[in-house]
């Protein structure tokens, strides 16, 4: 390579100043180290840049024709400069994330927001998955955290605990049941049931809460998501078993939310790949999540 970044620096110095003596200055580096750089310079290019007359240097046409390209280099560094300080201060990017559709209507959205007031510059690509797929996902680096409820872990994702997301009883108006201050699953027995597959988390976690009654509810109702559970307790269809977080992101204030007793939670993590550095970005989006009041 004939030039270097720092022979096309001094180079550019003369060319704006006219003399060595100027070009030091720019440079804040003495004049014989000057001199003797664009001495060097010419010797590896095989003919001069300047000739010399008077004190003063004069840029020869061979010099003027590099120095259109030596501008086209500087607007690139001035780029890379640019970006690097938007790096540092956060404020261009791209964060690609993943999480269930039911935190998708719900938590994820007052996340990003806050976050995009903040970072109004950086872009945010979100995917809701079902965990199978947010997993995959995960793994094949696709996307950078992954916020869900996932029952079954990975040995090659590291684990953020978020929120333990009590599950409830949603009812609809003036439901008996809704005068009680909590709910057993011996209450439900009886009731028309909505129900999930047994193939996504939330309907193996009722499945459960059900295995050790004798005769457990056939759900009259079988549905994929929590937010259409809601819009069938709406409808007047029967009562569903949803998590908190989605009860209160669905906006359900037309319907009754009891307590269900015990206790069970379908808690919320951050999921991202082990052993693999976060963005700056991700880790602010982590902290705005770990702040929301749920």
């Amino acid at each position: 390579m004939k030039l270097n970044l720092r022979q096309i620096e001094v180079f550019r110095a003369i060319m704006l100043s006219g003399t060595i003596s100027g070009a030091s200055k720019l440079l804040y580096v003495s004049q014989p180290a000057v001199s003797r750089l664009i001495s060097y310079t010419e010797q590896r290019l095989g003919f001069l840049l300047f000739n010399r007359m008077k004190g003063r240097l004069y840029p020869t046409p061979e010099a003027r024709r590099l120095f259109e390209e030596v501008g086209v280099v500087y607007q690139g560094v001035q780029r890379v400069n640019e970006i690097a300080d938007g790096l540092a201060e956060n404020r261009i990017g791209q964060l690609r994330l993943a999480s269930s559709p039911n935190l998708g209507q719900s938590l994820m959205p007052q996340a990003i927001a806050l976050f995009c007031q903040r970072h109004p510059e950086v872009r945010i690509v979100l995917h809701t998955l079902i965990p199978s797929i947010l997993l995959q996902s995960l793994l094949t680096r696709q996307v950078e955290l992954g916020v869900t409820y996932m029952p079954v872990g990975h040995p090659s994702l590291e684990v953020r605990p978020l929120y333990r997301n009590p599950i409830v009883v949603l009812l609809p108006p003036r439901h008996r049941l809704a005068e009680q201050q909590e709910v057993k699953i011996d209450d439900l027995i009886n009731e028309p049931l909505i129900g999930y597959g047994n193939d996504i988390p939330i309907g193996q976690l009722v499945h459960q809460l059900f295995g050790e009654e004798k005769h457990p509810p056939i759900p009259r109702i079988e549905v994929q998501q929590t937010h259409v559970a809601c819009a069938m307790v709406r409808a007047g269809v029967g009562i569903a078993l949803i998590d908190e977080i989605t009860s209160k992101g669905l906006g359900c204030v037309d319907l009754e939310v009891v307590p269900l007793t015990p206790v069970t939670c379908a808690p919320v993590n951050v999921f991202s790949v082990q052993l693999e550095p976060l963005s700056r970005l991700a880790l602010e989006f982590i902290s705005i999540l770990e702040s929301l009041e749920i």
